[in-house]
């Protein structure tokens, strides 16, 4: 394991990831402010929209661009800086480093490299979005954005409509029509969704209801800003086939399954298929070890 105390002095530099507000500037943080001002380089998506950040705040701080078409090249570059003792905060352009946004290669060389990372809290659109949507907050799961082509979209929905849990997705107001059709598809018109619509900013709206009314209200609104989409899960856990393997064998036959097929133990065997079925150990144990 490799052990990482954030508060304490390190022969190399550090790498923090330092959210930025998704709307509002007041939601920028004491914290996030000092640290933009303390570090020795801050590396933006965007230097266009971050010096506007900084200017606000009264940062002075460097600047270099890293964004999607630059992180290979800027990766050893700024991994050797931090090598050198060198301070570096990562910021896209709203919300967390990393989260549908560049960051995630350079935090990997970074640690790749023994480099500390220390992320730092704040504004997040998809947690946003979660809390005040009336749907189930957790557990949940966040995809993000869709893929672009419409087949593996509808694929990429197709499996998320099967998934218990709420969902979270991105995106922009000119694909919203489109990709509310293909969620009515995959998951019906029922199903509970809420669009979250310029999060913190003057703008900011929710829209709670089903599939079918939110597409109904897309096709007839002059639809704008960035959204956020929280679709209720299907309520029912999904069947993993590869996992359920064992569904038409015996308690005992389902242990020695496994013995024959891992090569374990029948004492580990036995624990396993209790986890797996759900059954108190002693009645696997009982069931594998009954006289014929």
């Amino acid at each position: 394991m490799q052990s990482q105390k954030s508060f304490q002095n390190q022969d190399a530099g550090t790498l923090y990831l330092v959210p930025t507000p998704i709307g509002n500037l007041e939601d920028m943080t004491f914290r996030a402010v000092r640290m933009l001002k303390e570090v020795d380089l801050i590396a933006a998506e965007d230097t266009r929209n971050t010096i506007k950040l900084l200017n606000h705040f009264e940062i002075h701080t460097k600047m270099v661009s890293y964004h999607q078409y630059s992180e290979r090249e800027r990766e050893n570059e700024l991994v050797e800086q931090l090598q050198n003792g060198e301070t570096i905060a990562l910021v896209s352009d709203a919300g967390m480093p990393a989260i549908s946004d560049p960051g995630y290669e350079l935090v990997a060389k970074a640690l790749q490299e023994r480099v500390p990372v220390v992320a730092l809290p704040g504004a997040n659109a998809a947690l946003t979005a979660l809390i005040a949507s009336g749907q189930l907050p957790q557990p949940f799961y966040f995809h993000g954005f869709l893929p672009r082509s419409s087949k593996e979209r509808d694929e990429t929905l197709a499996k998320l409509g099967k998934r218990k849990e709420t969902w979270v997705l991105y995106e922009s107001p000119h694909r919203l029509k489109e990709t509310l059709k293909a969620i009515l598809k995959a998951v019906g018109p029922e199903r509970g969704i809420t669009l979250c619509r310029e999060l913190t900013k003057v703008y900011e709206e929710y829209l709670r209801g089903t599939v079918e009314e939110a597409l109904a209200w897309s096709k007839e609104e002059n639809v704008r800003g960035e959204f956020c989409l929280v679709v209720a899960g299907s309520g029912v856990e999904e069947v993993d086939e590869e996992a359920a393997w064992w569904q038409e064998l015996s308690a005992r036959e389902h242990v020695e399954k496994l013995i024959t097929r891992n090569g374990i133990s029948s004492k580990d065997a036995i624990k396993q298929v209790a986890k797996e079925r759900n059954l108190p150990k002693r009645e696997v144990y009982a069931a594998y070890h009954e006289i014929e």
